[in-house]
């Protein structure tokens, strides 16, 4: 049987904006027509499950319809159970979810059996980070007077395991994908120093630079209603549009290219 593409939204330090870049290539996936099964490991918050909890009420409250994915959700009592129950649970969920083209999973901001466990069937993983280098430690150690790159850091050890155990077991790689996350609107010597680090730290431990989605007003907006700016359109427009709007778009449009993903633009065209 066909399998799903596998895609792990992952990096082990809160406020990354993981769960925000999750949601965004869910649905931009959806507007293509692909079925998107999607796992939200991180128990306690589940912030993409509240998510499309709100988009369900809020399409039924309105009368319009937009794409759906296949939710999978896992049970809170989870996060206090042995390692052992919590894969049990995670692979019985995710074998669920392989009836779909795309199966998209979260994962929390921390160390936990499951996620590693999700890094190792992926066949893409992203990894958002802010701009700084309090997010770049949790990919990399830099030396704290001349800021040169010393060595992977706990989180890139982990993909990099991963990617090792998937190879000798399949022969398959894990695409690896960093996003730079809520640029800052200026350049600034600090970003200059962090894109080197960064770079430098690519050709290291073998992943992709991407660009992330900006700190936009118009994602918080919409967030509230279980709406991203892929679902705009003539009957989906529950804030007044601007050019911001189209800047919001194009950039959901480069950060799916930089995945290998179609955005589905031509399927939901705002006029």
């Amino acid at each position: 049987m066909p399998q799903p593409k596998v895609i792990v939204i992952g990096n082990e330090k809160g406020g990354a904006g993981k769960s925000t870049i999750a949601i965004h290539v869910a649905t931009a996936l959806l507007h293509t027509g692909a079925s998107v099964s999607i796992l939200d490991l991180d128990l306690r918050q589940q912030s993409m499950g509240h998510f499309f909890a709100s988009r369900r009420a809020w399409l039924a409250a309105n009368g319009v319809e937009a794409p759906m994915p296949v939710e999978h959700p896992l049970p809170v009592a989870l996060s206090v159970a042995s390692d052992e129950e919590a894969l049990a649970a995670f692979h019985a969920a995710f074998a669920a979810a392989s009836a779909s083209d795309y199966v998209l999973i979260d994962t929390p901001g921390g160390d936990t059996a499951i996620s590693r466990e999700a890094h190792g069937l992926a066949d893409l993983i992203v990894t958002p980070m802010n701009d700084s280098f309090v997010d770049f430690d949790m990919l990399g150690v830099v030396d704290p007077v001349t800021l040169e790159l010393k060595r992977p850091s706990l989180y890139s050890e982990t993909v990099w395991n991963s990617r090792k155990i998937r190879a000798a077991a399949s022969g398959q790689s894990i695409d690896w994908v960093v996003l730079r996350n809520r640029l800052a609107p200026t350049e600034a010597r600090n970003r200059k120093r962090l894109d080197e680090r960064v770079q430098a730290l690519s050709r290291r431990v073998g992943f992709r630079v991407g660009p992330g989605l900006r700190d936009r007003v118009i994602y918080r907006e919409l967030f509230p209603f279980g709406l991203t700016i892929a679902d705009l359109s003539a009957t989906i427009r529950p804030v007044a549009m601007s050019l911001q709007h189209v800047a919001a778009r194009t950039e959901l449009r480069s950060l799916m290219g930089a995945l290998g993903l179609s955005s589905g633009d031509e399927r939901n065209a705002v006029p």
